[in-house]
């Protein structure tokens, strides 16, 4: 998403945050984007030391347990014990609440899932701040997140009390408190470097925003048997890698608040435009790094593999509960017509926006199938067509407090939920169901 939005509408800054002059500036950015995506391969990358594809399937977070962290294309090898520490600390969280008792209806499993979409995020922000307010919102017992949903997904996981900080991040942060970037820093960045901008500032936002406080409430939670889930891409692998963000709060290791914030930032840190984040491993005895970038360079939106199936979670002793799938993709899903004049710049801009929503499309579709095999009631919300407001910069506050009023209003009023992706026709729809 934020390479479609920065060839249409990118509005370089120094350091200083002073503006650039404005002549044509989004057609130099747009060039050093594309010039940097064509010589990528030249650009290195300090402090990286690769590893064989055999020691990649091995590498671990050196002194966290194993379950922080597993591929989003596969299972791991004790994906039954993951789950069923999940189930057992469930259970014991039903019993203090007096929840279990064999005539109550089954407990109701929410999940939650927040796509990619860069400033667009603001909607999916609005959207879960007035839900609160509607007063049926529910605490969702997954929640899983990508680039900016895995900004918002800390705040949609410790529920409503932090709706305030939800609204300050989408609402008053601009451009220059997310990157810095100027003429000088992109060539530099092409030249010899792994990126077009400094996201320092983003780092600085996470960590002022991400404390330890946060980190230790959703450690609480997982031990209660919530999950906090996100996703980056190891770009060395080319595949989807999911964090476990509770477990790494549990873990009790002192260095666990900065491989939160690493990962966070990591999941909306687009290649080529703003610097990767270089996790340090171990594997077979060995210190290795690996290359992390946005996690929607793989999956837009995700849940968990399509490997984990009802077998897997019956073996893991999982009990009888309603599940339900709430999915919100920020930014916009049908087709939008728009003149293009016959030049490099435009149509490369809109190829790549093309490609981005087709790819987060095929996502939703994703899900929708799982949610049908799985039984679970499937829910879906995206910003409409309607919203025709224009961004004046990649982060333009106006833009973003328009989207997240948006998103607000028409869930204080009763989200009107889609209950199957767009082109999908009136039929059956998977009901709530229980796993046994």
């Amino acid at each position: 998403m934020v390479w479609s939005m920065a060839l249409r509408r990118a509005d370089g800054r120094t350091s200083g945050g002073s503006r650039l002059l404005r002549v044509s500036s989004w057609r130099l950015t747009a060039c050093l984007v594309l010039t940097a995506v064509a010589v990528a391969g030249c650009a290195s990358l300090p402090f990286h030391r690769a590893m064989t594809e055999e020691q990649s399937e091995m590498a671990r977070i050196p002194g966290y347990p194993q379950n922080v962290r597993f591929w989003g294309d596969d299972l791991p090898e004790d994906i039954v014990e993951i789950i069923r520490e999940r189930y057992d600390q469930v259970a014991k969280r039903l019993e203090a609440n007096g929840d279990n008792a064999p005539d109550l209806d089954p407990p109701a499993a929410n999940m939650l899932a927040l796509s990619g979409g860069a400033d667009d995020g603001a909607y999916g922000a609005g959207l879960l701040v007035g839900w609160s307010e509607a007063g049926d919102r529910p605490q969702f017992e997954l929640v899983s997140g990508v680039s900016t949903g895995a900004l918002i997904a800390p705040f949609a996981f410790l529920g409503s009390d932090y709706d305030a900080e939800l609204e300050r991040v989408y609402t008053t942060l601009s451009s220059d408190q997310i990157f810095l970037t100027s003429v000088f820093d992109a060539l530099s960045g092409i030249i010899s470097g792994a990126s077009l901008a400094d996201t320092r500032p983003l780092r600085n936002q996470i960590e002022r925003q991400l404390t330890q406080d946060v980190l230790d409430a959703i450690g609480e939670e997982h031990r209660r048997g919530r999950r906090l889930l996100v996703g980056t891409t190891n770009l060395e692998a080319q595949r989807p890698v999911i964090w476990n963000i509770g477990a790494i709060a549990a873990s009790g290791r002192p260095d666990r608040l900065r491989l939160f914030h690493d990962v966070i930032l990591a999941s909306a840190s687009i290649p080529g435009v703003f610097p990767p984040v270089v996790i340090r491993v171990d594997s077979q005895g060995d210190r290795f790094s690996e290359i992390h970038v946005d996690g929607g360079v793989t999956r837009q939106v995700f849940l968990y593999p399509t490997q984990l199936n009802r077998g897997i979670m019956q073996e893991a002793g999982a009990f009888r509960e309603t599940r339900r799938l709430w999915v919100i993709r920020n930014t916009r899903v049908l087709p939008q017509y728009q003149k293009l004049e016959p030049n490099f710049f435009s149509l490369s801009g809109r190829s790549v926006s093309s490609l981005i929503k087709s790819q987060g499309t095929g996502d939703i579709f994703r899900l929708y199938v799982l949610a049908r095999r799985d039984g679970l009631d499937f829910n879906l919300a995206f910003v409409p067509d309607e919203f025709d407001a224009a961004s004046q910069e990649l982060f333009d506050p106006v833009y973003m407090r328009a989207l997240f009023d948006l998103g607000y209003q028409r869930a204080r009023n009763g989200y009107p939920w889609k209950k199957r992706p767009p082109g999908i026709p009136d039929g059956s729809e998977p009901q709530p169901a229980s796993l046994n």
